[in-house]
């Protein structure tokens, strides 16, 4: 997980820090130095079995310290794509379909995807696109390789 993490996040450094937020997991604990120097690193865990926050890592501030974000999101994922859905019988058997479903899930959340009553997607917010895009554009799309 952390190697494709690694590919879309940048290199944090001392000035700006990579804020972490996990559950209690001890395994983030001797994986994270792996990936990214400590003193880069503002990492905090909330162990909702505890009711604890703690730093683990650098100095975050214990009101941030949270995974609600990420456990919403997961939900997000686990209604709207059937593969994702707990003890289901359309559960993901073939992880290259699976990783594609994600993508393509990915590029509706951020381009299509209106942000609460407001006008704009993810992607307009981040300046990537100036309009909020619809199935057709997405199909008719010319692709543009890189070399």
């Amino acid at each position: 997980m952390f190697n494709k993490f690694r590919d879309y996040v940048q290199q944090p450094d001392y000035k700006h820090k990579l804020e972490i937020y996990t559950d209690g997991n001890e395994d983030y604990i001797r994986v994270l130095p792996e990936y990214y120097n400590k003193d880069c690193l503002c990492y905090g865990q909330k162990v909702k079995s505890l009711g604890v926050k703690r730093k683990v890592y650098g100095n975050p501030d214990p009101n941030e310290i949270d995974t609600n974000t990420n456990e919403c999101f997961n939900t997000i994922l686990r209604n709207r794509l059937s593969r994702l859905v707990r003890k289901s019988q359309c559960h993901a058997k073939n992880k290259y379909a699976l990783n594609n479903m994600l993508y393509l899930f990915q590029f509706y959340w951020n381009f299509m995807h209106k942000i609460g009553n407001k006008k704009v997607s993810p992607a307009m917010q981040e300046h990537l696109t100036n309009k909020i895009w619809s199935w057709g554009n997405f199909l008719h799309a010319k692709l543009r390789y890189l070399y």
